[in-house]
């Protein structure tokens, strides 16, 4: 990690990324729940709402959108991912090298690294290429660490999802996005591995209002810097509540319920 490589898409040392690479990575069954957001228009106006500090994307969606919002939007480009017809061992194409997004205008890249995957050598590699890509650039870099494959008896462990916060660090992100291990002292081991990188909780599957909520305000208390969140927001009904509620969990550090009861007086 170098410093402030981080300050493009964060807010006071916080962050809260929306994660926007579903359309990709899970398909068209992502954006059943709420129809309006398979538009991406809808996703980049979410993105100019306060607590969002980047949204993540691929480069398709980047350039046809991107451009009529640069003003106010942080773009996170995503470099790799792979669809979910996918049905081999864990792995992910690149689809961009962080050259182009540097010309796109991203002010940072994301990379998905599947430690434990038979393809995690080749994976590393590639990361290599692109973290020191958007060093040249003055990009940040965010990682998706997601330890899978053949060799993972329990990928969901405290254990694994620690060791996945670790790759972040030796491997040179600035942000690791790692899955909440269960619990908030699990997560501050994750965060104690992960030293100067900044730990991001990944959104995952859609939950309640109040069961998402503690889990983000578990992670930040036990020393995680934000967020990486999709279907957690676009999935609801009413997108905007949940940013109102997470910005006051992640950068005022208020507690869940005070923060759903701020977010229903603002509607």
């Amino acid at each position: 990690m170098l410093p402030h490589a981080a300050d493009d898409i964060s807010r006071d040392g916080k962050s809260l990324i929306l994660a926007y690479d579903h359309g990709l990575e899970h398909g068209p069954v992502d954006f059943e729940p709420n129809p309006a957001t398979a538009d991406p228009e809808r996703l980049f106006e979410l993105a100019t709402h306060e607590a969002v500090t980047a949204l993540a994307v691929q480069k398709g969606v980047a350039e046809a959108y991107y451009p009529e919002y640069e003003d106010d939007v942080n773009l996170l480009l995503k470099l790799n991912g792979t669809s979910n017809l996918w049905r081999g061992e864990p792995n992910s194409a690149v689809n961009c090298s962080a050259e182009y997004a540097a010309e796109l205008g991203a002010d940072a890249i994301g990379f998905t690294v599947y430690g434990g995957s038979n393809h995690e050598v080749e994976m590393a590699e590639e990361f290599r290429e692109a973290q020191e890509g958007a060093r040249e650039h003055d990009m940040g870099v965010v990682m998706w660490s997601y330890p899978r494959g053949q060799g993972l008896r329990n990928d969901g462990s405290p254990e694994v999802i620690c060791y996945g916060a670790r790759l972040g660090l030796e491997l040179g992100a600035d942000f690791v996005k790692v899955k909440y291990p269960g619990s908030a002292e699990a997560m501050g081991e994750a965060v104690r591995m992960a030293g100067p990188t900044q730990v991001v909780m990944s959104g995952g599957t859609m939950r309640d209002d109040k069961a998402f909520l503690r889990n983000v305000a578990d992670a930040i208390d036990a020393g995680a810097t934000g967020l990486a969140v999709g279907r957690n927001v676009f999935q609801r009904d009413d997108p905007e509540r949940i940013l109102d509620a997470l910005e006051a969990v992640v950068f005022q550090e208020v507690d869940p319920a005070e923060a759903l009861a701020i977010a229903e007086s603002d509607d």
